[in-house]
Protein backbone atom coordinates (compact mmCIF):
# COMPACT_ATOMS: atom_id res chain seq x y z
CA UNK A 1 0.00 0.00 0.00
CA UNK A 2 1.44 3.67 -0.56
CA UNK A 3 1.92 5.59 2.19
CA UNK A 4 2.45 9.40 2.48
CA UNK A 5 4.14 10.91 4.75
CA UNK A 6 3.71 14.60 4.70
CA UNK A 7 1.21 15.22 2.09
CA UNK A 8 0.63 19.21 1.36
CA UNK A 9 -2.10 18.63 -1.20
CA UNK A 10 -4.87 19.26 1.27
CA UNK A 11 -5.33 23.15 1.54
CA UNK A 12 -7.75 25.16 3.86
CA UNK A 13 -9.23 28.43 3.50
CA UNK A 14 -6.00 30.85 4.51
CA UNK A 15 -7.84 31.97 7.62
CA UNK A 16 -8.48 28.41 8.96
CA UNK A 17 -4.11 27.01 8.65
CA UNK A 18 -4.01 27.23 12.37
CA UNK A 19 -5.23 23.77 14.07
CA UNK A 20 -7.05 25.48 16.50
CA UNK A 21 -9.00 27.74 14.09
CA UNK A 22 -9.88 25.17 11.53
CA UNK A 23 -11.23 23.40 14.87
CA UNK A 24 -13.10 25.85 16.82
CA UNK A 25 -14.58 27.26 13.27
CA UNK A 26 -16.22 24.35 11.98
CA UNK A 27 -17.51 23.06 15.20
CA UNK A 28 -19.20 26.63 15.57
CA UNK A 29 -20.12 27.15 12.08
CA UNK A 30 -20.77 24.12 10.56
CA UNK A 31 -22.94 22.49 13.16
CA UNK A 32 -25.44 25.02 12.00
CA UNK A 33 -24.88 25.57 8.02
CA UNK A 34 -23.56 21.79 7.27
CA UNK A 35 -26.61 20.46 5.28
CA UNK A 36 -25.92 23.64 2.73
CA UNK A 37 -23.08 22.37 1.60
CA UNK A 38 -24.33 18.82 0.32
CA UNK A 39 -26.78 17.79 -2.13
CA UNK A 40 -27.74 14.53 -0.95
CA UNK A 41 -30.71 14.06 1.11
CA UNK A 42 -30.78 12.44 4.56
CA UNK A 43 -31.36 8.57 4.18
CA UNK A 44 -34.37 7.14 5.35
CA UNK A 45 -33.11 5.11 8.42
CA UNK A 46 -34.59 2.43 9.98
CA UNK A 47 -33.72 2.55 14.20
CA UNK A 48 -32.19 -0.83 15.35
CA UNK A 49 -31.16 -2.02 18.89
CA UNK A 50 -28.42 -4.35 17.98
CA UNK A 51 -26.78 -6.22 20.66
CA UNK A 52 -23.10 -5.43 21.22
CA UNK A 53 -20.47 -7.51 23.43
CA UNK A 54 -21.96 -8.79 26.74
CA UNK A 55 -25.62 -8.58 25.29
CA UNK A 56 -25.26 -4.73 25.80
CA UNK A 57 -28.28 -2.85 23.50
CA UNK A 58 -26.62 -0.52 20.83
CA UNK A 59 -29.09 1.99 19.47
CA UNK A 60 -28.21 2.70 15.72
CA UNK A 61 -29.75 3.22 12.00
CA UNK A 62 -29.72 1.34 9.37
CA UNK A 63 -29.83 2.48 5.68
CA UNK A 64 -29.71 0.13 2.77
CA UNK A 65 -29.58 1.56 -0.77
CA UNK A 66 -30.57 -0.65 -4.03
CA UNK A 67 -28.20 -3.25 -5.33
CA UNK A 68 -25.55 -2.09 -2.08
CA UNK A 69 -21.81 -2.33 -2.45
CA UNK A 70 -20.50 -3.05 0.70
CA UNK A 71 -21.31 -1.38 4.42
CA UNK A 72 -19.99 1.38 6.22
CA UNK A 73 -20.35 1.42 9.95
CA UNK A 74 -19.28 4.02 12.31
CA UNK A 75 -20.11 6.47 14.90
CA UNK A 76 -18.42 9.63 16.57
CA UNK A 77 -16.34 10.90 18.71
CA UNK A 78 -15.85 11.34 22.75
CA UNK A 79 -19.62 13.30 23.07
CA UNK A 80 -23.06 13.13 21.08
CA UNK A 81 -25.70 11.75 19.79
CA UNK A 82 -26.76 10.74 16.38
CA UNK A 83 -28.92 13.32 16.52
CA UNK A 84 -26.17 16.16 16.60
CA UNK A 85 -23.55 14.54 15.50
CA UNK A 86 -23.42 16.34 11.90
CA UNK A 87 -20.03 15.46 10.81
CA UNK A 88 -21.46 11.60 10.84
CA UNK A 89 -24.67 12.37 9.35
CA UNK A 90 -22.61 14.00 6.60
CA UNK A 91 -20.65 10.80 5.72
CA UNK A 92 -24.15 8.80 5.97
CA UNK A 93 -25.73 10.88 2.70
CA UNK A 94 -22.94 10.79 0.97
CA UNK A 95 -21.95 7.53 1.62
CA UNK A 96 -25.62 6.07 0.95
CA UNK A 97 -25.28 8.20 -2.22
CA UNK A 98 -22.25 6.27 -3.74
CA UNK A 99 -23.95 2.91 -3.01
CA UNK A 100 -23.22 2.15 -0.18
CA UNK A 101 -25.19 0.70 3.28
CA UNK A 102 -25.12 2.77 6.13
CA UNK A 103 -25.04 1.31 9.64
CA UNK A 104 -24.39 4.78 12.67
CA UNK A 105 -25.10 3.59 15.85
CA UNK A 106 -24.55 5.71 19.50
CA UNK A 107 -21.94 3.86 21.14
CA UNK A 108 -21.76 2.89 24.59
CA UNK A 109 -22.67 5.59 27.57
CA UNK A 110 -24.19 7.75 24.35
CA UNK A 111 -27.60 8.77 23.18
CA UNK A 112 -30.16 6.27 22.66
CA UNK A 113 -27.72 3.40 23.97
CA UNK A 114 -27.29 5.39 27.48
CA UNK A 115 -30.96 5.12 27.61
CA UNK A 116 -30.98 1.82 27.16
CA UNK A 117 -28.57 0.54 29.06
CA UNK A 118 -26.00 1.90 32.17
CA UNK A 119 -22.90 0.37 30.76
CA UNK A 120 -20.22 3.25 30.15
CA UNK A 121 -17.47 3.08 28.03
CA UNK A 122 -14.40 1.66 27.81
CA UNK A 123 -12.33 3.71 25.03
CA UNK A 124 -12.27 0.20 22.52
CA UNK A 125 -12.10 -2.71 24.49
CA UNK A 126 -15.23 -3.55 24.36
CA UNK A 127 -16.51 -1.58 21.76
CA UNK A 128 -14.21 -2.91 18.92
CA UNK A 129 -16.35 -6.08 19.67
CA UNK A 130 -19.55 -4.02 19.17
CA UNK A 131 -18.17 -2.99 16.09
CA UNK A 132 -18.54 -6.97 14.81
CA UNK A 133 -21.34 -7.60 16.51
CA UNK A 134 -23.41 -4.68 14.80
CA UNK A 135 -21.49 -5.95 11.37
CA UNK A 136 -22.74 -9.58 11.68
CA UNK A 137 -26.57 -8.51 12.64
CA UNK A 138 -26.32 -5.60 9.60
CA UNK A 139 -25.66 -8.33 7.63
CA UNK A 140 -28.69 -10.43 8.62
CA UNK A 141 -31.11 -7.02 7.97
CA UNK A 142 -29.67 -7.27 4.23
CA UNK A 143 -26.16 -4.98 4.37
CA UNK A 144 -23.65 -6.71 2.03
CA UNK A 145 -20.21 -7.19 2.98
CA UNK A 146 -17.59 -6.30 3.04
CA UNK A 147 -17.85 -4.13 6.25
CA UNK A 148 -16.00 -1.26 6.30
CA UNK A 149 -14.99 0.24 10.21
CA UNK A 150 -14.82 4.06 10.21
CA UNK A 151 -15.22 7.01 13.14
CA UNK A 152 -13.66 10.21 14.06
CA UNK A 153 -11.26 10.96 17.09
CA UNK A 154 -12.10 8.51 19.80
CA UNK A 155 -14.62 6.82 17.34
CA UNK A 156 -11.69 6.47 15.34
CA UNK A 157 -9.79 4.57 17.96
CA UNK A 158 -12.76 2.32 18.24
CA UNK A 159 -13.40 1.29 15.27
CA UNK A 160 -9.54 0.76 15.21
CA UNK A 161 -10.05 -1.80 17.77
CA UNK A 162 -13.15 -2.87 16.18
CA UNK A 163 -10.35 -4.65 13.54
CA UNK A 164 -8.03 -6.06 16.00
CA UNK A 165 -11.84 -7.42 17.79
CA UNK A 166 -12.46 -9.16 14.29
CA UNK A 167 -9.44 -10.77 14.23
CA UNK A 168 -9.17 -11.55 17.04
CA UNK A 169 -12.61 -13.75 17.56
CA UNK A 170 -12.07 -15.09 14.23
CA UNK A 171 -8.72 -16.68 15.20
CA UNK A 172 -10.83 -17.71 18.06
CA UNK A 173 -12.89 -19.30 15.66
CA UNK A 174 -10.08 -21.03 13.83
CA UNK A 175 -8.05 -21.92 16.71
CA UNK A 176 -6.52 -25.25 17.86
CA UNK A 177 -6.52 -26.27 21.73
CA UNK A 178 -4.86 -28.64 23.37
CA UNK A 179 -5.81 -28.98 26.86
CA UNK A 180 -9.18 -29.27 29.31
CA UNK A 181 -9.25 -26.22 30.34
CA UNK A 182 -8.41 -24.37 27.11
CA UNK A 183 -11.56 -26.62 25.75
CA UNK A 184 -14.08 -24.82 27.97
CA UNK A 185 -12.64 -21.83 27.62
CA UNK A 186 -13.07 -22.18 23.92
CA UNK A 187 -16.61 -23.35 24.76
CA UNK A 188 -17.53 -20.61 26.60
CA UNK A 189 -16.39 -17.85 23.98
CA UNK A 190 -18.31 -19.64 21.04
CA UNK A 191 -21.15 -19.64 23.60
CA UNK A 192 -20.46 -15.49 23.48
CA UNK A 193 -19.86 -15.33 19.96
CA UNK A 194 -22.90 -16.41 18.42
CA UNK A 195 -24.01 -13.06 17.22
CA UNK A 196 -20.79 -12.93 15.55
CA UNK A 197 -20.17 -16.16 13.84
CA UNK A 198 -21.99 -15.58 10.77
CA UNK A 199 -19.82 -13.59 9.28
CA UNK A 200 -16.43 -14.79 7.33
CA UNK A 201 -13.17 -13.26 8.01
CA UNK A 202 -12.71 -11.78 4.79
CA UNK A 203 -16.20 -9.97 5.11
CA UNK A 204 -15.05 -7.50 7.42
CA UNK A 205 -12.94 -5.09 4.79
CA UNK A 206 -10.85 -3.08 7.43
CA UNK A 207 -11.27 0.64 8.47
CA UNK A 208 -10.79 4.49 7.48
CA UNK A 209 -10.29 6.55 10.84
CA UNK A 210 -10.12 10.13 10.80
CA UNK A 211 -7.51 11.88 13.47
CA UNK A 212 -8.25 8.91 16.11
CA UNK A 213 -7.18 9.52 19.42
CA UNK A 214 -4.29 7.07 19.99
CA UNK A 215 -2.29 8.15 23.13
CA UNK A 216 -4.23 9.72 25.39
CA UNK A 217 -1.83 9.71 28.40
CA UNK A 218 0.02 12.06 26.35
CA UNK A 219 -2.37 14.00 24.44
CA UNK A 220 -4.63 14.58 27.87
CA UNK A 221 -1.41 15.87 29.88
CA UNK A 222 -0.43 18.08 26.53
CA UNK A 223 -3.96 19.69 26.15
CA UNK A 224 -4.30 20.85 29.86
CA UNK A 225 -0.87 22.46 29.66
CA UNK A 226 -2.53 24.93 27.36
CA UNK A 227 -5.17 28.21 28.53
CA UNK A 228 -7.26 27.35 25.51
CA UNK A 229 -6.58 23.43 25.32
CA UNK A 230 -7.64 23.44 29.33
CA UNK A 231 -10.96 25.33 27.62
CA UNK A 232 -11.63 22.40 25.07
CA UNK A 233 -10.63 20.00 28.20
CA UNK A 234 -13.45 21.84 30.28
CA UNK A 235 -15.74 21.57 27.76
CA UNK A 236 -15.71 18.19 26.74
CA UNK A 237 -15.94 17.27 30.45
CA UNK A 238 -18.83 19.28 31.19
CA UNK A 239 -20.59 17.49 28.21
CA UNK A 240 -19.33 13.96 29.59
CA UNK A 241 -20.50 14.89 33.50
CA UNK A 242 -23.99 15.76 31.47
CA UNK A 243 -23.50 12.34 29.93
CA UNK A 244 -23.76 10.56 33.30
CA UNK A 245 -26.09 12.53 35.00
CA UNK A 246 -28.54 11.76 31.47
CA UNK A 247 -27.87 7.97 32.28
CA UNK A 248 -28.09 8.09 35.97
CA UNK A 249 -31.75 9.39 35.52
CA UNK A 250 -32.55 6.74 32.97
CA UNK A 251 -31.02 4.03 35.26
CA UNK A 252 -31.14 4.86 38.43
CA UNK A 253 -28.95 3.59 41.30
CA UNK A 254 -26.23 2.44 38.28
CA UNK A 255 -24.51 5.39 38.90
CA UNK A 256 -22.74 6.90 42.20
CA UNK A 257 -23.88 10.42 42.09
CA UNK A 258 -21.32 11.95 44.41
CA UNK A 259 -18.80 10.24 42.04
CA UNK A 260 -20.50 11.89 39.05
CA UNK A 261 -20.06 15.02 41.31
CA UNK A 262 -16.42 14.79 41.23
CA UNK A 263 -16.41 14.02 37.56
CA UNK A 264 -14.74 17.33 36.60
CA UNK A 265 -12.46 16.38 33.98
CA UNK A 266 -11.66 14.33 31.30
CA UNK A 267 -9.60 11.78 33.22
CA UNK A 268 -12.15 12.42 36.46
CA UNK A 269 -14.72 11.17 34.54
CA UNK A 270 -12.54 7.97 33.49
CA UNK A 271 -11.11 7.83 37.05
CA UNK A 272 -14.55 8.38 39.25
CA UNK A 273 -16.98 6.27 37.07
CA UNK A 274 -15.21 3.90 34.60
CA UNK A 275 -11.90 2.14 35.94
CA UNK A 276 -13.21 0.62 38.22
CA UNK A 277 -15.80 -1.22 36.84
CA UNK A 278 -13.20 -2.44 33.91
CA UNK A 279 -10.62 -3.26 36.98
CA UNK A 280 -7.68 -0.78 36.19
CA UNK A 281 -5.81 0.30 39.10
CA UNK A 282 -5.40 3.80 37.41
CA UNK A 283 -6.79 6.29 34.67
CA UNK A 284 -2.99 6.15 32.82
CA UNK A 285 -3.22 2.19 32.98
CA UNK A 286 -6.27 2.80 31.53
CA UNK A 287 -5.21 4.57 28.70
CA UNK A 288 -2.58 2.73 28.34
CA UNK A 289 -4.54 -0.65 27.73
CA UNK A 290 -6.67 1.46 25.20
CA UNK A 291 -4.39 3.06 23.38
CA UNK A 292 -5.06 2.84 19.59
CA UNK A 293 -1.08 3.30 19.31
CA UNK A 294 0.05 0.42 20.45
CA UNK A 295 -2.70 -1.91 18.50
CA UNK A 296 -1.41 -0.45 14.95
CA UNK A 297 1.53 -3.32 14.78
CA UNK A 298 -1.34 -5.76 15.13
CA UNK A 299 -3.77 -4.77 12.48
CA UNK A 300 -4.38 -7.30 9.52
CA UNK A 301 -6.98 -5.65 7.37
CA UNK A 302 -6.34 -2.37 5.26
CA UNK A 303 -6.26 0.58 7.20
CA UNK A 304 -6.86 4.30 6.53
CA UNK A 305 -5.88 6.85 8.79
CA UNK A 306 -6.28 10.29 7.83
CA UNK A 307 -4.40 12.70 10.41
CA UNK A 308 -2.94 16.28 10.65
CA UNK A 309 0.08 17.54 12.28
CA UNK A 310 -1.66 20.74 13.54
CA UNK A 311 -4.09 18.52 15.38
CA UNK A 312 -4.68 20.73 18.37
CA UNK A 313 -6.09 18.31 20.56
CA UNK A 314 -3.00 15.31 20.17
CA UNK A 315 0.47 15.71 21.61
CA UNK A 316 2.57 16.21 18.15
CA UNK A 317 5.25 14.01 19.39
CA UNK A 318 2.56 11.57 18.64
CA UNK A 319 3.28 12.18 14.97
CA UNK A 320 6.66 10.21 14.43
CA UNK A 321 5.47 7.35 16.71
CA UNK A 322 2.67 7.00 14.38
CA UNK A 323 4.66 7.30 11.11
CA UNK A 324 6.90 4.60 12.03
CA UNK A 325 3.77 2.26 13.39
CA UNK A 326 2.45 2.63 9.51
CA UNK A 327 5.83 2.24 8.10
CA UNK A 328 6.30 -0.78 9.36
CA UNK A 329 2.78 -2.42 8.93
CA UNK A 330 2.32 -2.64 5.52
CA UNK A 331 -1.70 -2.77 6.32
CA UNK A 332 -1.59 0.62 7.22
CA UNK A 333 -2.22 3.70 4.88
CA UNK A 334 -1.01 7.14 6.51
CA UNK A 335 -2.20 10.11 4.82
CA UNK A 336 -0.88 12.79 7.27
CA UNK A 337 -1.57 16.37 6.16
CA UNK A 338 0.20 19.51 7.03
CA UNK A 339 -3.33 21.27 7.52
CA UNK A 340 -6.43 20.14 8.98
CA UNK A 341 -6.92 20.80 12.76
CA UNK A 342 -8.86 17.81 14.47
CA UNK A 343 -11.67 16.02 11.94
CA UNK A 344 -13.43 18.30 9.96
CA UNK A 345 -10.68 19.45 7.03
CA UNK A 346 -12.79 22.04 5.39
CA UNK A 347 -10.70 22.68 2.06
CA UNK A 348 -10.38 25.75 0.20
CA UNK A 349 -11.73 26.18 -3.17
CA UNK A 350 -8.67 24.99 -5.37
CA UNK A 351 -8.56 21.78 -3.11
CA UNK A 352 -11.94 21.22 -3.99
CA UNK A 353 -11.16 21.68 -7.81
CA UNK A 354 -7.90 19.77 -7.70
CA UNK A 355 -9.30 16.98 -5.72
CA UNK A 356 -12.62 17.15 -8.07
CA UNK A 357 -14.59 16.85 -4.61
CA UNK A 358 -18.35 18.24 -4.68
CA UNK A 359 -17.73 19.28 -1.37
CA UNK A 360 -15.49 21.11 1.19
CA UNK A 361 -15.34 17.77 3.16
CA UNK A 362 -11.95 16.50 1.76
CA UNK A 363 -11.52 13.89 4.42
CA UNK A 364 -14.47 12.33 4.34
CA UNK A 365 -14.31 12.17 0.40
CA UNK A 366 -10.98 10.86 0.61
CA UNK A 367 -12.17 7.64 3.12
CA UNK A 368 -14.94 6.94 0.23
CA UNK A 369 -12.08 6.91 -2.89
CA UNK A 370 -9.90 5.05 -0.51
CA UNK A 371 -12.76 2.17 0.29
CA UNK A 372 -13.83 2.27 -3.39
CA UNK A 373 -9.97 1.54 -4.47
CA UNK A 374 -10.16 -1.00 -1.86
CA UNK A 375 -13.31 -2.83 -3.52
CA UNK A 376 -11.55 -2.42 -7.15
CA UNK A 377 -8.75 -4.81 -5.81
CA UNK A 378 -10.98 -7.30 -4.19
CA UNK A 379 -13.20 -7.30 -7.40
Amino acid sequence: MHREQLNSDFTPPWWLRNGLAMTVYTALWASKDWEKTTSHPEPDYEAVIFHGAGEVPIFGWVAIPENPKATIVGTYGITGTLENQWFLRLLGRKAFAQGYAVVLFDWRGHGKTAQLSPTLTSDGLYEGEDFVCIAAQAKAMGCPAPFWFTGFSLGGQLALWGVKAAQNEFGILNSEFGSREDKKQFQSKIQNLKSKISLAPNEIGGAAVICPSLDSNRSLSYLVKHPLGRKLEQTIAKQLKKLAWQIYEAHPGAIDPAAIEKANSIWGFDNELVIEKLGFPSVEAYYEASSGLHILPQLQKPTLIIYAANDPMFDPAIVPDLQAACDRNPQLDLLLTRYGGHVNYMSDRACQQRFADPDPWWAWNRVLEWIDSQLSVDS
